[in-house]
């Protein structure tokens, strides 16, 4: 292996140094300035975001540290088929713009699961997924960025891994709680810069040294570790460059094609809905914007934002093969094993390699600051949408009279809690091999989405469907993903030197397509049982479907719904100590504390559920969404 000076110059820290601060100012500043003491101040940032705000904060949620170390990884190994995960998630952006957020706006909900509690009532569907919810997010999506950070930490400060993590989570936490959603959009849009400035700038360096694009397709394709063992399970393995290396649609043969032109355009879209369309990571994001127009602008302008992943991840991964191949293309498990700790492969070093060899002191710092920008991204996003789940609908099924005071504050209290459980969870991060962690969280978030993307679905396009058709499609698919999912655990994938003995079900079947498989199925089961039930009375899905979202007639609830009744002004005593300190951090002014009338909450919730656009921008993001899915589809047709 080779040795690198990775010494952090003073010019690199002082990048790092200047990070924390440029961030810690994004955070709290805005924040100080916005209606943070209001539950759609702190947890939809007012619903007050421009176009720009919202994209570049989709974006960064989307595009984490497990972004930058799997796809560059997955890249060096088998090409240029990874962005297809990337370039579809634009055609999923248009469906969520123009499709999911005029309902998810009309319906006037603050999370995904409190849609479905409108649409069907009751409340085992919205605990169910609210906690289903939350463990995915302490267990996949903090998990995997946490791990991914901790391989580029480790490849490239190589300091402790524990002390730098919690400071991460710390730092995180400290302005999520003060500052909301607000906070985070605003940390999601100077971090999106970073994040671009500092990858643009690898990718130009590492093509200057690699000798230009066509070069790097030439040397790719002799990038061949020495020495080599016999490949059995190619399809895994790095050692031998893939024949279709540079093709986006790939065989749908299980033998030979890695990820199938069939799993990739079908199966992924599945997943792609749920997590773009359905997750409130995301979906949260474009419900902060300030009006359907903005929503949908930012929904563009992120779909332009997905269109970089090719060029500054994908690219940039497979020239980190051609220059580090014994390293990065390692098939022999010993070798793998000593170069960096996992015997399955080596391919998840490949960009913090890169950033550590080929780029001068100085510019390291730059590129920290930028793998810990799409880190910190990506938590806060999970931060402030676990908060907002568990306040809205769990603690408000335990504490039905809730006051907003009492909601902000379990909110900010509940990031505490995501924190601590984050840190806890670094051991067990810690002890996974590299590839195997990967492919868990591949696996749980395949077997896991399809269900809940096919109720979604039925749910605003199909208004017959009901309640029990919802409930036992997402029990009856949460059974069969899961059955797969122990099947795989249960046999451990094969190393390059070794035959592929696992059942069918799991060495033939791509996931994709068992995804795909599990979506058809939970929708089929949804629609029927809604036919062989009651339906939904027509007056109570008004605006929470696609067919009435321009309804202006009202509503009748499913449900009685809790109505308090507004407390009248009342002086409220000097607060002191730990009082005065947590009401300081919620924002909440010192005085008078009153709960807002009905009236007053009828008019701001009219203001929020208009789909009202002018005309001229209605056009413009029409015709921009058309030039926007034809450039996606250019690209899928020239890397055919």
């Amino acid at each position: 292996m080779v040795k690198v000076d990775t010494s952090l110059s003073f010019w690199d820290i002082a990048a790092i140094v200047i990070y924390f601060i440029v961030i810690m100012f994004a955070g709290i500043y805005p924040s100080l300035r916005s209606a943070r003491g209001t539950v759609s101040g702190y947890f939809l940032a007012g619903r007050s975001a421009n176009w720009i705000l919202t994209g570049c904060s989709i974006f960064s949620s989307d595009i984490g540290s497990a972004h930058f170390v799997g796809v560059a990884g997955t890249a060096a190994v088998a090409g240029i088929a990874v962005a297809g995960f990337d370039l579809n998630a634009i055609f999923v952006l248009v469906i969520l713009g123009w499709l999911f957020v005029p309902v998810y706006i009309a319906s006037g909900v603050y999370t995904m699961p409190e849609y479905l509690k409108q649409r069907f009532g009751g409340r085992r569907i919205q605990l169910y997924l609210s906690c289903l919810v939350l463990i995915i997010y302490v267990t996949i999506k903090t998990s995997s960025d946490l791990f991914a950070g901790a391989i580029f930490i480790k490849q490239s400060i190589q300091i402790s891994l524990y002390p730098a993590i919690g400071l991460l989570l710390l730092v995180s936490a400290v302005y999520t709680m003060i500052g909301g959603l607000t906070a985070v959009i605003w940390t999601d849009t100077v971090q999106t810069v970073i994040m671009l400035a500092g990858s643009i700038t690898l990718m130009v360096i590492s093509f200057v040294d690699i000798g230009g694009y066509d070069n790097m397709v030439s040397l790719y394709m002799k990038a061949i570790p020495s020495p080599n063992v016999t490949l059995h399970n190619f399809s895994n393995c790095a050692g031998v460059p893939r024949s279709d290396s540079m093709s986006l649609l790939r065989s749908a043969d299980p033998d030979v094609g890695d990820l199938p032109w069939t799993g990739m355009t079908f199966g992924l879209t599945v997943s792609a809905v749920w997590y773009f369309c359905t997750d409130q990571v995301l979906v949260q994001r474009v419900l902060a914007a300030k009006n359907f127009s903005q929503a949908k602008g930012g929904c563009l302008f992120a779909g332009v934002l997905k269109i970089l992943p090719l060029f500054l991840l994908v690219f940039p991964g497979m020239i980190a093969r051609i220059k580090y191949t014994d390293e990065i293309a390692c098939t022999d498990p010993k070798v793998c094993e000593e170069v960096c700790g996992s015997k399955t492969g080596c391919s998840n070093i490949a960009y913090p390699l890169l950033v550590m060899r080929l780029l001068p002191k100085g510019l390291r710092g730059v590129m920290l600051a930028c793998m810990l920008s799409a880190l910190m991204s990506s938590i806060t996003a999970v931060y402030n949408s676990a908060s907002t789940i568990f306040t809205m609908d769990i603690w408000k099924l335990i504490r039905k009279n809730a006051s907003e005071v009492e909601q902000l504050i379990v909110g900010k209290l509940f990031v505490v809690v995501i924190v601590v459980v984050s840190i806890l969870w670094i051991p067990i991060i810690n002890a996974f091999p590299s590839s195997q962690l990967f492919n868990y969280t591949q696996s749980v978030t395949s077997y896991l989405s399809p269900p809940v993307c096919a109720v979604y679905i039925a749910a605003i396009f199909i208004p017959r469907v009901n309640e029990p058709g919802a409930f036992w499609a997402l029990m009856s698919g949460l059974v069969i993903g899961m059955a797969r999912f122990i099947l795989e655990i249960s046999y451990s994938a094969p190393l390059c030197d070794e035959d592929d003995t696992r059942p069918f079900i799991i060495s033939k079947v791509n996931y994709l397509h068992f995804g795909l498989f599990l979506f058809v199925v939970s929708l089929l089961i949804c629609i029927t049982v809604s036919f062989l039930t009651p339906p939904i009375p027509k007056e109570s899905l008004i605006r929470l479907t696609f067919q009435t979202r321009n309804s202006k007639s009202e509503r009748v609830p499913l449900e009685k719904q809790d109505v308090r009744v507004p407390k009248a002004a009342v002086d409220e005593p000097a607060r002191t100590g730990i009082k005065k300190v947590i009401f300081t951090v919620c924002g909440l002014e010192k005085g008078k504390v009153r709960e807002r009338t009905t009236s007053e909450v009828d008019r701001i919730q009219a203001q929020h559920v208009s789909l009202s656009e002018e005309r001229k921008w209605k056009i413009f993001l029409d015709v921009f969404a058309v030039l926007i899915v034809g450039l996606a589809i250019f690209l899928y047709v020239y890397y055919r």
